[in-house]
């Protein structure tokens, strides 16, 4: 015996391919309609959850999907490109560790494993900064960004770290940094996260800051704050006294 088969049954297998395409490309055009209602969510890793009146079917889509068409571009946009510094060293070595040893706050030890930040902000009455350091028997790492924000004071300030790492995940809580780029090697010159937040100047490579007095300028690319690091992330047994001087010119 054959039971009777519906109406709606018989409709469906009477359907041709292209009209279940059909079908399917008004159900997505009523899916973006529903989406358009909805505001997208900003922060990688939220999610927004679209059922449809029509259909009853529910989508889940994630803020980090890169749709130009369903959620928009949210590539971070990176920091522009910035000009070389000018860099030099000079050998009167003993006369400037002389000086700058009677000067305040011009001699500081960077301990093994730390990384010292000097932040300098521009100077409305500057044009450029310029800095000059030596140590004392050993070399350090030694790198300058550029921190693309508005000068609020013209006081340098010093910020001491355990390690590059601990000080990149530092800047990442407050901003918030997405997808960090690994830490290098000092050695090879530092590819931290810095670089995705910063203007990167110079990158950090080991100095002979124990041989010749290292000097170098950058002329200013705008309003910010430069950040001269001093990386001894990479001594395991000794710390390095750091005699330096920073300033501006017009």
């Amino acid at each position: 015996m054959v039971s009777p088969v519906s109406e709606d049954a018989t409709e469906d297998l009477q359907k041709t391919p292209g009209a279940l395409v059909a079908q399917a490309l008004v159900e997505q055009e009523l899916l973006h309609a529903e989406m358009a209602k909805h505001q997208v969510p900003q922060w990688p890793g939220d999610i927004i959850m679209i059922q449809s009146e029509h259909t009853g079917a529910v989508d889940i889509l994630s803020a980090d999907l890169e749709s130009a068409d369903l959620l928009g571009d949210h590539r971070k946009v990176s920091p522009p490109l910035m000009a070389p510094p000018c860099i030099w060293t000079f050998a009167k070595m003993k006369e400037f560790k002389s000086k700058l040893g009677k000067e305040k706050n011009s001699r500081l030890v960077v301990k093994r494993g730390e990384v010292v930040t000097i932040r300098v902000p521009t100077h409305p009455e500057g044009k450029r900064v310029c800095w000059e350091f030596a140590t004392d028997d050993y070399d350090i790492g030694f790198g300058v960004y550029f921190d693309w924000t508005p000068v609020t004071s013209t006081d340098i300030t010093v910020q001491v770290s355990d390690s590059s790492e601990d000080e990149d995940e530092d800047e990442e809580e407050e901003e918030e940094i997405e997808d960090p780029v690994p830490v290098g090697d000092v050695e090879r010159g530092s590819r931290s996260s810095l670089r995705g937040r910063y203007g990167e100047v110079m990158p950090v490579y080991r100095r002979d800051s124990h041989r010749d007095v290292q000097a170098g300028s950058h002329d200013y690319p705008g309003e910010g704050i430069y950040l001269l690091k001093f990386d001894n992330s990479y001594s395991l047994l000794r710390n390095k006294t750091l005699y330096f001087h920073i300033y501006y010119t017009s």
